[in-house]
């Protein structure tokens, strides 16, 4: 593909404006669509690791948030009574210049790719999507949802873990699976010491603390719940304050404060993995589409906007459409399985409570997989 190429990327959280503004830095013209029809944000806050400052960075989009972020170099593990484990120190992988980590807040994080998107001329739509497509081997016929019609010569789907792209490609193979866990988000204001990314783990369960900005911080626990239980909305402080019992040192003093049940983020674990090509033809999928994982490596929405960096690069780059998408599937597929199934890992061996698991061996795995060039 070159630059007078068109794109249409269904999905506008992270995966789908990554992938707007990396191909709008090589001069693709794009279309996005979103659902919804006003951006809205889910969750706190999100931990970007060294790999994920990197890929930012060479997006052109790091400068822009940093001052609404904490930067923090290293990731400490502690028992729940607060004593060290280990301390991994950060690799600056985006220069000497920027921190190896960050911390930022969801809501912070999209304006800046909202807006980023739309400056670099994506015709950004809201209270979109499509309802149906037709491709030949020229480019792809899209009719959406509001009866308007539009022709592409590839249609990304970064619509999520239950995306409609996915469904249009292989129908009803791959479908979320709740796996036996859901996971518990609260802010409160940052404390002096959390400076690094905090996490507690011990047979009583674990949690973590993340520093989002100079004033806020985010606390996370996860919680084995075998059968998915609907959680009432007004008891939701008191089941996250039930979830973090057992638990000694910081986090207990943090758990009494956990009050405002408008403020706890509840959500059930689910992954899905497509385990064959992101692609028929012209249409592809990305992201949480392509290979939704759980939160315990910190590494889903980074993979995600991985998946944008290498798509912008392989669409530029030597060949056919279909070369192209042959040499993202090399550069993604592996690697993207990998932080699947360890962060799946990871998951099982909590519930299993499992002494024996080597979580911190595991992260430092990750870490070093990760820092490789992409």
């Amino acid at each position: 593909m070159n630059a007078e190429n068109k794109v249409l990327v269904v999905g506008g959280g992270i995966g789908g404006l990554c992938s707007a503004i990396a191909l709008r830095r090589k001069g693709i013209a794009v279309d996005l669509v979103e659902l919804k029809s006003e951006w809205t944000v889910y969750g706190v806050g999100i931990i970007q690791q060294s790999n994920v400052v990197r890929e930012m960075s060479r997006l052109g989009l790091l400068d822009a948030y940093l001052d609404a972020a904490y930067a923090f170099e290293d990731v400490a593990i502690y028992t729940t009574e607060g004593q060290q484990l280990v301390r991994i120190p950060g690799q600056r992988l985006a220069g000497p210049q920027y921190p190896a980590n960050v911390g930022i807040s969801r809501r912070a994080l999209h304006k800046v790719l909202s807006e980023t998107a739309i400056e670099l001329g994506a015709g950004v739509r809201l209270g979109l999507s499509v309802e149906s497509l037709e491709q030949d081997s020229n480019g792809v016929d899209v009719l959406f949802t509001d009866g308007t019609r539009g022709r592409y010569d590839l249609v990304v789907g970064a619509d999520g873990l239950y995306s409609k792209i996915r469904g249009m490609l292989f129908g009803d193979k791959y479908q979320p699976r709740f796996t036996g866990q859901s996971v518990w988000r609260y802010n409160f204001p940052r404390l002096p010491h959390i400076d690094h990314l905090a996490n507690y783990q011990g047979p009583a369960g674990n949690a973590g603390l993340v520093p989002l900005s100079d004033d806020l911080m985010y606390m996370f626990t996860t919680s084995h719940e075998p059968e998915n239980p609907w959680m009432a909305a007004d008891q939701l402080a008191a089941q996250m304050r039930v979830r973090l019992q057992g638990m000694g040192g910081l986090i207990a003093e943090l758990r009494e404060q956990i009050v405002d049940n408008e403020q706890v983020v509840y959500k059930p674990l689910e992954s899905v993995f497509v385990s064959e090509p992101w692609y028929r033809g012209r249409v592809m999928i990305i992201g949480d589409a392509a290979h939704a994982t759980t939160p315990h490596l910190g590494q889903g929405a980074g993979m995600a906007i991985e998946d944008a960096l290498v798509l912008s690069e392989e669409l530029t780059s030597a060949g056919s459409l279909e070369e192209q998408l042959q040499r993202f599937m090399a550069r993604r597929f592996d690697r993207c399985k990998y932080i699947a199934e360890k962060s799946l890992l990871a998951g099982e061996k909590e519930m299993a409570r499992d002494r024996e698991f080597d979580r911190i061996g595991l992260i430092k795995e990750m870490l070093e997989l990760t820092a490789q060039p992409i």
